[in-house]
């Protein structure tokens, strides 16, 4: 397939906000595509680059190059360029970098040069998400939706279901299975804004049950026999990186199963660790036994798919949790309550109790869930609502970088500062997230108004402009001055009645977040 033609739909999926369009587009473009494009598209229609970052500056990314004036590249073509660009290493590799970067934008068209920027830089923004594409697949091989889903979320992605079903059609899909060893995309939850929210929304399917969220890693643990396998929410294999999992998967009852849980770090008094510090042992594979000596980690599982060769996807929770509560011992079984009455008045005072003790116990929430409902593996369940306290601050914009893809020539990722006692503003991070196109073309007008220098990557502001943030929590870094920064920071709203002298300081912050460990 030439990669004009994939340049192209992602630009016009960009330009839809029909999701029956999208599907319709995507559709095309998949029954044009040999089975082998199909693990390319498949990313770059999400924005994903298969090799990961490149080490490509942006600065080498503006360089003009001028366009070809015909389309030759083939999405093969571009992946085998950009797998070279990405091999690069030693002395001269920025200059023999910028060299294969000018000779690929110089085989591409201009429409192909623009997306190859979104795709290098994580600008491609065209909504073509795998749900989408899971639905145009399914349009353009004759297969059943709900078929396509269940093999996508069996072999842990799209890319090797697309490539079996342009291959050989809808009769490929029944080599998809439920396997002991084979990672499955884990099942995700919606969000509610409260508790009782929770309960209303999940009052129709029934009891729930109100579990504890807990800030640690995703895993999924496998065991057949002696053999265990670890796996994160990516589908990544980090077995050898904990042993500990290892020994406590071994320790249960059954010898073949898979596990869903979280692996959490707890310190002298009970208390959740940090989740950076996790995530920096679970990410570590240099002298792991030295690492799970300083920072020893534990399981802690909420659900299970296969246990003793039976496939448990689709049982209702309830009879989920009855094989977990049979194989996992309680102190590594996350802590619940149910809720036979979404509607008692008692039973909602209780699970509100439940989820203010969670917080006091450091935890970050609660996970409302249907006891009905089956397990929707790579899906964002509707009977899986997650509730955590809302955290607000009043920043101050210190800077903003200039959009690239659908928003060229907009100011878009916005850098982000809290007050210090002496007047300065010490950043906290960055953030592009919630914002609408309206909300951009108002805030690239005022904060040019506001601007002191332009470099063309970052325009530097007066720092007067406070914009309301939403954030999850914080984590620490050496990046920053403070030592901490924002977790999925996102815009809530400019807040043009409150001047710069009243948006919030890092003394607060720090003080409302006693749990990071510092």
């Amino acid at each position: 397939m030439l990669f004009a033609r994939l340049a192209q739909v992602s630009q016009d999926v960009a330009a839809t906000s029909a999701r029956s369009k999208k599907t319709e587009l995507l559709a095309e473009l998949f029954r044009d595509a040999e089975p082998d494009d199909a693990p390319l598209v498949i990313p770059y229609l999400a924005g994903r680059l298969p090799q990961g970052r490149l080490g490509i500056g942006w600065r080498v990314l503006s360089e003009p190059v001028a366009p070809a004036p015909q389309p030759r590249l083939s999405v093969q073509d571009v992946d085998a360029a950009l797998t070279v660009i990405g091999d690069v290493a030693g002395a001269g590799s920025q200059a023999e970098r910028r060299r294969l970067v000018g000779e690929l934008m110089g085989a591409a068209t201009e429409i192909e040069q623009r997306f190859l920027f979104g795709l290098v830089t994580g600008e491609v923004r065209q909504g073509a998400l795998d749900a989408v594409a899971v639905e145009g697949l399914a349009r353009a091989t004759d297969a059943a939706p709900a078929d396509v889903r269940r093999a996508v979320m069996l072999a842990g992605g799209l890319q090797p279901v697309a490539q079996a079903l342009l291959a050989r059609g809808p009769a490929a899909l029944a080599d998809f299975r439920l396997t002991v060893g084979r990672p499955v995309q884990p099942m995700l939850a919606h969000t509610a804004g409260s508790v009782g929210e929770a309960l209303d929304k999940l009052a129709e399917l029934g009891a729930c049950a109100v579990e504890e969220k807990l800030d640690g890693i995703r895993v999924q643990v496998h065991r057949d026999g002696d053999e265990v396998r670890v796996h994160t929410r990516t589908l990544d294999d980090i077995t050898d990186r904990l042993p500990e999992v290892v020994a406590a998967a071994r320790e249960l009852a059954s010898e073949s199963f898979i596990l869903d849980g979280e692996v959490v770090a707890l310190d002298g008094d009970g208390r959740p660790r940090a989740f950076q510090d996790v995530a920096g042992r679970v990410g570590s594979s240099v002298d792991v036994a030295r690492a799970a000596a300083a920072l020893p980690v534990s399981p802690v599982f909420f659900d299970v798919l296969y246990a003793d060769g039976r496939d448990l996807l689709d049982l209702p929770f309830a009879r989920r949790h009855e094989e977990l509560a049979r194989l996992v011992p309680e102190p590594m079984r996350v802590r619940r309550t149910v809720v036979d009455d979404g509607e008692d008045d008692r039973q909602r005072a209780a699970a509100d109790t439940f989820f203010a003790r969670t917080l006091e116990r450091g935890h970050e929430g609660v996970v409302c869930k249907g006891l009905e409902a089956p397990y929707s593996a790579g899906r964002r369940g509707a009977s899986w609502l997650k509730v955590k306290p809302v955290h607000t601050l009043d920043l101050v914009v210190l800077a903003a970088e200039w959009g690239h893809g659908r928003r060229t020539g907009k100011l878009s990722n916005l850098h982000l500062g809290a007050r210090r006692d002496d007047g300065s503003y010490a950043m906290l991070g960055k953030t592009f997230k919630g914002l609408t196109d309206a909300l951009l073309a108002w805030q690239t007008e005022r904060l040019r108004e506001l601007a002191v220098s332009d470099d063309g990557h970052v325009v530097t502001v007066r720092p007067e402009l406070v914009v309301e943030i939403a954030y999850d929590g914080l984590q620490r870094s050496t990046r920053y001055p403070a030592g901490v920064t924002l977790r999925f920071a996102r815009v809530v709203r400019y807040r043009e009645d409150k001047t710069a002298a009243q948006a919030d300081t890092v003394e607060t912050l720090l003080a409302a977040h006693p749990p990071l460990n510092a």
